[in-house]
């Protein structure tokens, strides 16, 4: 597979003393990856980062002078599990409170539980803040900390658009109205607009970590597309699915979502010979890929093809290489098109619009954003069968810093299947910078090969 040039940021945060290049080095053949305590580590410092850097930013430019984060324990709020250090173990009701004190004394962090968030949070359990003494509940807390500090607006997770944005339960939401009393309550809005900027918008240190694991995912589907695994007429598809799970598993990791490997294309004469629910894998088959690695918190997304070649050929026919050269052009489009402020909606119209003047063959894009998530939050770009408009999250803006899937395929004739229509999709997970969007460790641009 060819790759095009890395990504190069400036700034990248050294953790124990050891850089992330020395940390993440290839073991041999295989992708190294951190230990567990390596890991706490990490993810302790970027959160820390984030809840420093990003979140008093955030806070005002959504218009929030306070935020209160409330989950429950097996269940947490999304967002919740992106501000607490990676080995908490949170029993019970859980409760976080933002208080922005303006610009001299920044954002106040209270944690209303018992849980121990190790310095990121002050815990008022552990202060005079909770009045043991006297009694007072959790929720009677809470309560005072809001009246005491008496917000003018107040956001809490109840998302309409955005899944992460709405992780607030109905009993929560009764149990804190109560606590906060009617004037409070009439202070609440949904902090939906706070929750997608907080989750799209990522550090030069997470996209590094999110290339490594795009690189760990790109390595294993190396493996797992070659001769050293599959044997023509014996390997069936689901033996490569939990091939690349097991890897995965065996790293100390976990797959993004399950994992999806099929025959994506396959001569008539063939189906007709073996049926169209077979699964084991011949001679001019094209499979397909779609899987992804959970590094830490972030995750990584990729769709790859290969070919496996026939008697006497050396390389796939030239019908599915121009193929593979149209959706490479495609994705160079829509690249190109990334300008902040712009909406989901825009971007998809603008991509598609010039795909189709340069002749590129049935274009459809369907690109959703990635990092401390799949598939949210930030712009929806497409869907596979909405290539027009997507109300709600394709009318989300496109802010800098924020991780994307270039998810795309185009359509055309394959000669040597009598003219059938083939879709060719490719995947690849990106990082729009403000200026420019790159690739995370390159793309394919040729078809993996078996003999």
């Amino acid at each position: 597979m060819s790759k095009n040039t890395k990504l190069t940021l400036a700034g990248f945060l050294v953790v124990a003393q050891t850089s992330l290049s020395s940390i993440f080095a290839l073991a041999g053949q295989r992708p190294a990856v951190l230990s567990i305590r390596e890991r706490a580590e990490f993810v302790y410092k970027i959160t820390q980062k984030r809840l420093d850097t990003l979140l008093p930013r955030l806070m005002r430019e959504a218009g929030f002078d306070m935020w209160i984060v409330t989950g429950n324990e097996d269940n947490p709020d999304p967002i919740f599990e992106t501000m607490i250090p990676y080995e908490n173990w949170c029993p019970i009701t859980q409760i976080l409170v933002f208080f922005d004190r303006g610009q001299a004394r920044g954002v106040e962090r209270l944690n209303v539980s018992r849980t121990d968030t190790q310095g990121l949070f002050t815990n008022v359990w552990d202060t005079a803040a909770w009045d043991q003494k006297k009694g007072e509940s959790q929720w009677e807390c809470l309560g005072r900390i809001v009246r005491e500090r008496a917000p003018k607006r107040i956001g809490t997770n109840e998302g309409e658009i955005e899944w992460a944005a709405g992780g607030l339960t109905a009993v929560l939401k009764k149990n804190l109205v109560a606590a906060i009393g009617p004037q409070y309550a009439a202070r609440l809005a949904s902090a939906e607009p706070l929750v997608t900027l907080w989750a799209e918008t990522l550090l030069d240190e997470e996209i590094e970590v999110m290339e490594r694991a795009q690189a760990i995912s790109h390595a294993i589907i190396g493996e797992m597309f070659s001769n050293g695994v599959i044997t023509p007429g014996q390997t069936t598809v689901d033996d490569l699915r939990y091939f690349y799970w097991q890897r995965v598993a065996d790293l100390g990791l976990k797959v993004s979502f399950s994992p999806f490997v099929t025959i994506r294309g396959r001569s008539p004469e063939n189906r007709e010979k073996y049926g169209k629910d077979d699964k084991v894998i011949r001679p001019g088959d094209l499979l397909h890929c779609d899987v992804g690695v959970k590094y830490m918190r972030w995750n990584s997304d990729a769709q790859e093809v290969a070919y496996v070649l026939r008697t006497g050929e050396t390389d796939a026919p030239e019908t599915f290489k121009n193929q593979m050269a149209e959706a490479n052009r495609l994705q160079n489009l829509y690249c190109e098109e990334f300008k902040t402020g712009l909406t989901g909606n825009e971007l998809l119209g603008s991509m598609l619009k010039k795909a189709r003047q340069t002749g590129i063959p049935n274009p459809r894009i369907y690109s959703h954003s990635l990092g401390l998530f799949l598939h949210e939050p930030g712009p929806l770009i497409g869907l596979p069968w909405e290539q027009v408009h997507n109300a709600g999250r394709g009318d989300v803006k496109l802010v800098p810093m924020s991780c994307f899937t270039c998810e795309l395929s185009v359509t055309s004739p394959v000669p040597e299947w009598g003219g059938m229509d083939f879709r060719l999709p490719l995947e690849q997970a990106v990082v729009f910078t403000g200026d420019r969007v790159v690739f995370l460790d390159g793309r394919q641009t040729a078809f993996h090969l078996i003999k």
